[in-house]
């Protein structure tokens, strides 16, 4: 059985960090693409960033590149999302999730197994 749990999530003011990291279970992160997906009040899921299992390659939104680093830790099983530079619209709930897909797809409809979620609030 396939779980992943978030955490890290929190309160931060604009132009700070946070990490958060994904436990895994039922898949090992370093033969799958583990995502990290986010959704603001109001709005669809979005995806943010994605690690594949193929060659270590990282995938970035637009929006985070250049502030969000994703790395994993495969003698963990646990992936991790470091975001700095921290602004409001980062305000979200952020997801992880697993895929046998490299790279990683970037439409949520390509995941079965979702987490339940780290809510990241970020002030003005």
């Amino acid at each position: 059985q396939v779980q992943l749990v978030e955490s890290g999530g929190g309160l931060v003011q604009a132009g700070g960090s946070l990490r958060l990291s994904c436990a895994v279970s039922g898949r090992t992160v370093s033969d799958n693409s583990i995502t990290w997906f986010r959704q603001a009040p109001g709005k669809e899921r979005e995806f943010a960033a994605g690690i594949s299992w193929s060659f270590d390659g990282s995938y970035y939104a637009d929006s985070v590149k250049g502030r969000f680093t994703i790395s994993r830790d495969n003698s963990k099983n646990m992936v991790y999302l470091q975001m700095n530079s921290l602004k409001p619209e980062d305000t979200g709930a952020y997801y992880c999730t697993v895929s046998s897909v490299a790279p990683p797809p970037r439409a949520q409809e390509s995941y079965r197994f979702w987490g339940q979620g780290t809510q990241v609030t970020v002030s003005s």
